[in-house]
């Protein structure tokens, strides 16, 4: 399966500039053949740590996703966007699956760090192309037995949208860091790792960028550079993941 990562400069409430900037994005992957294509966490209207901004997000987000369906629904390649989203159970932070212009699956994050967003529980597993994909969201990344939940149920890819824009010295502490999380991941499940963020500076912060490819031994084969927007891609073959063991 041919995936591309983009790492894009922090949006906030602007959905005709987001749902453009993902129709270009997928434009490009039709021509380059990517099959799925990952964008950062809440990228759809932005991240926030605000628990008022965060619930104003999520009551709008379903208009705005119906509008980005509709806009993408012409395009082959499988689109992996994150969102604030509420229901009658809560605040989610959310990666939705799109294809074909549907919400074809969602995954809550599991050990959300935003105040108000409800946990969740379930850890689907999607498949394009013949290979298996599950997805974990930022600070899932912390949490080994997130991504094991994924690797038990024959995961051969975990996608990780990331929202890095931190207060500049939190950034730092987490410039190293966050591809660590990446790497370990991927070397405790066996798994290829694909990550998402945001680069640049915004309401007085600013993301360094974490989007990267990483092989199932720990080995990073694409990464977007820092603080630039772009994507990277990778021909991700699940015959390349190394046997599973478990130990006693």
């Amino acid at each position: 399966m041919r995936i591309a990562v983009v790492q894009c400069r922090p949006l906030f409430d602007d959905p005709e500039t987001t749902i453009a900037t993902v129709a270009a994005r997928l434009h490009w992957a039709q021509a380059e053949g990517i099959d799925l294509l990952l964008f950062p966490e809440a990228w759809l209207l932005g991240h926030a740590y605000d628990a008022a901004t965060i619930r104003a997000r999520a009551s709008a987000a379903a208009a705005v996703v119906a509008m980005l369906c509709e806009r993408v629904r012409a395009f082959p390649t499988t689109l992996v966007m994150g969102a604030f989203e509420a229901s009658e159970d809560g605040v989610f932070n959310n990666a939705l699956v799109i294809e074909a212009g549907r919400v074809v699956g969602r995954y809550a994050k599991a050990h959300p760090n935003e105040p108000g967003v409800t946990p969740g529980s379930r850890f689907p597993v999607f498949e394009r192309a013949g290979l298996r994909y599950g997805i974990n969201i930022c600070n899932d990344a912390n949490y080994p037995a997130a991504a094991a939940r994924l690797a038990d149920q024959g995961a051969d890819l975990i996608l990780y949208p990331l929202n890095n824009l931190l207060r500049p010295e939190t950034a730092e502490r987490w410039r190293e860091k966050s591809l660590a999380n990446l790497v370990a991941r991927a070397r405790d499940t066996g798994c290829w790792i694909a990550s998402a963020d945001v680069a640049g500076r915004a309401n007085d912060g600013v993301s360094y960028g974490c989007s990267a490819i990483v092989s199932p031994d720990g080995k990073v084969v694409a990464r977007v550079p820092e603080l630039q927007e772009g994507t990277a891609v990778w021909e991700v073959d699940a015959l390349a993941a190394p046997m599973r063991t478990t130990e006693a």
